[in-house]
């Protein structure tokens, strides 16, 4: 990953015409936007219409952060199938289930009620972080993986959003399992460079106490640990079997992608390099130096024309930077002609 000209300028030339085989030159292509790119990124593109692949270090394990809401979706709704959730079961929303992040539950009082295709709906398109969580506990975490496991084993567990900021600060300070929810939607409060002095200031010991020099470094011990990740490759087969009607029933399916389709965050990364002709259903997840954006391209035209796209970013400097790149694959899939039959 060097530093090249591509940063520089913001430029990058791309085939002016798209050739046959596009899978090529787009192998090619992403190898240099990785090697300009102060970070790492990785891609998985699946024609589902003539099984074209390009993939770049798509064998890697990324952590996805909130683009594990896809599979939460899944295993929920595989859960409605078989007789044992009722999309409009009714949860009451409590003190303990806010998390930090997106979603307008975070502004609700305690004790209003949603029903479960509320919470599904808000999970999926503004990537609400509490819906998330209470529909996990719902069904419960050991039944999301049971299922997911099944469908795509290359999975590794998926934990709760909450669990995952225990987890994260845990490698901070052992003192990160005293917190409560509210305390850490304080700390989302602060920048990231000021909420390391926060979080010891928290939990009320000295700055000189913590385990790792930076909240960045903590993320990073985090990360290794290999939680809520998996390869660009499995995700793509299971969005492929999400596409193809293999995991859940035809309502179902299509309320998945209707609701993917309508996300509310993403406009300034994939999304922004695909033609204009082509409807993204997707997904995004942002975390301390992570980005993914994933999701299922489909032709307005040909509806039988399809194709899966998983990218991720990682370890780069800011996050503007990671969507500039993110934008850039999709520019790139553009122009060499991997939606030239949409």
């Amino acid at each position: 990953m060097k530093f090249a000209v591509f940063f520089l300028t913001g430029l990058l030339v791309f085939p002016a015409v798209a050739q046959k085989n596009w899978t090529a030159s787009c192998l090619t292509t992403m190898s240099q936007l990785d090697d300009s790119f102060p970070g790492d990124v990785g891609i998985f593109v699946k024609s589902l219409s003539d099984g074209e692949i390009c993939e770049f270090q798509a064998d890697k394990r990324w952590y996805l952060a909130s683009t594990i809401k896809i599979p939460v979706a899944i295993a929920l709704l595989r859960e409605v199938e078989k007789g044992q959730i009722d999309l409009q079961k009714k949860l009451t929303l409590k003190r303990s289930d806010y998390v930090d992040g997106s979603g307008d539950l975070l502004w609700q009082d305690p004790g209003k009620s949603f029903t479960v295709q509320h919470l599904l709906k808000n999970m999926l398109e503004q990537s609400d972080s509490t819906a998330t969580d209470m529909l996990i506990g719902l069904m419960g975490v050991g039944t999301l993986n049971k299922t997911i496991h099944e469908l795509a084993p290359d999975f590794a567990p998926l934990t709760t959003i909450l669990q995952v900021r225990y987890d994260a600060y845990g490698e901070l300070h052992p003192k990160a399992k005293t917190l409560t929810n509210m305390d850490f939607i304080e700390l989302k409060k602060f920048p990231v460079a000021k909420r390391y002095e926060a979080f010891a200031k928290l939990i009320q010991v000295p700055v000189s106490e913590l385990k790792t020099a930076s909240i960045e470094e903590a993320f990073e011990k985090y990360y290794a640990r290999g939680l809520n990740s998996t390869t660009l490759r499995s995700f793509g087969s299971l969005l492929e079997k999400l596409a193809r009607g293999q995991v859940l029933n035809k309502a179902h399916t299509a309320l998945v992608l209707k609701y993917m389709q309508e996300m509310k965050t993403g406009e300034n990364r994939l999304k922004a390099g695909l033609p204009k002709d082509v409807v993204f259903a997707q997904k995004t997840g942002t975390q301390v130096a992570r980005m993914c954006n994933v999701g299922i391209a489909a032709s307005k035209k040909k509806a039988q024309q399809k194709t899966v796209i998983v990218a991720c970013a990682e370890k780069y400097l800011d996050q503007a930077g990671a969507e500039k790149v993110l934008k850039k694959m999709a520019d790139a899939l553009t122009e060499e002609g991997a939606f030239k039959n949409f």
